[in-house]
């Protein structure tokens, strides 16, 4: 998989609304398709795409710290957002498209710094007009749950 380094490296609308939702999904996990600049900038990649299912996959480094030298809520939430939503674009039928309309994290734990995570989000209920999911933050190697997180999305055709 790469990331998009510009805007002209990013897919058209018109290219995008050609396809379903989980067809565009799977062609970012399989590097036909470039991944979102926010993956690189954060330390995070999509790692695994299902119809209705997303994981990504990342490690906090201390470029994601707050002031006390812990992984900032935001990082928590911006991850919990792309996995949950990603996971209600699998759902997204061909011209259509979406966006997060509220999403909530609840953070259980501190994650140390250096460990490496799995984001999961799995759709709940997609509609005509919305997307609900849920999501979670697990260590790989300890299998501790870190955080959770849901969210509502909307669905918009368009053409």
């Amino acid at each position: 998989m790469y990331s998009a380094t510009s805007p002209a490296d990013l897919l058209s609308q018109a290219e995008i609304l050609s396809m379903s939702g989980l067809e565009f999904m799977q062609g970012i996990l399989d590097g036909r398709f470039p991944g979102p600049p926010i993956g690189q900038t954060l330390g995070y990649r999509l790692h695994e795409v299902q119809d209705g299912r997303v994981v990504f996959r990342g490690t906090p480094e201390f470029n994601v710290t707050n002031p006390m030298g812990t992984v900032h809520g935001g990082w928590y939430g911006t991850l919990l957002d792309s996995a949950m939503a990603c996971a209600v674009m699998t759902k997204v039928p061909r011209g259509s498209v979406y966006t997060t309309l509220e999403f909530k994290i609840n953070i259980t734990r501190a994650i140390p710094l250096g460990m490496p995570i799995d984001c999961l989000g799995e759709v709940d209920h997609t509609g005509r007009s919305t997307g609900v999911a849920h999501g979670e933050i697990r260590g790989i190697e300890d299998g501790k749950l870190y955080a959770t997180g849901s969210t509502t999305c909307i669905i918009m055709a368009r053409g």
